[in-house]
């Protein structure tokens, strides 16, 4: 029995496609804390909050595109309350993977206190509950009547 190519998983696959997304917004956040880090010089604390500014915006349009787009919003209006939705929803996966983050930089030893690889550990963490809420509050079905 043959197995079905990786894109038709994918395609097939809510959550892969929600991981796929959110695979191009770590390297969307990792660019960002480096600009924040380096070219604005901002501490790990402040750049980890710009880069996740930077990144939910992305990861909103990437997932109402590719994840939830038959749920997605219409209309100017409805889109920037989904927008303020996503980023408060997924404000609960940040918090999750800030506090990975910032736990990891105070007391991890080398070198998984760098900024980078606290954050790719932060963000791991943090998938789940984005999904999660990502799937129930932000992009949810909506109701038969």
């Amino acid at each position: 029995m043959s197995r079905p190519p990786l894109a038709a998983t994918i395609a097939r696959s809510r959550f892969l496609r929600f991981t796929l997304v959110g695979a191009a917004g770590f390297v969307v956040n990792e660019a960002a804390l480096w600009i924040a880090l380096h070219g604005l010089r901002l501490n790990a604390y402040a750049g980890g909050v710009f880069s996740f500014l930077v990144a939910v915006t992305f990861t909103w349009w990437g997932n109402r595109r590719l994840t939830f787009s038959e749920r997605a919003a219409r209309g100017a209006r409805s889109i920037g309350a989904e927008w303020l939705s996503f980023v408060a929803a997924n404000g609960f996966g940040f918090l999750v993977n800030y506090a990975v983050y910032a736990t990891l930089i105070v007391a991890a030893p080398k070198p998984v206190n760098n900024p980078f690889v606290a954050l790719a550990f932060g963000t791991v963490v943090g998938l789940l509950f984005n999904f999660i809420l990502s799937s129930r509050i932000v992009f949810r079905a909506p109701k038969l009547s």
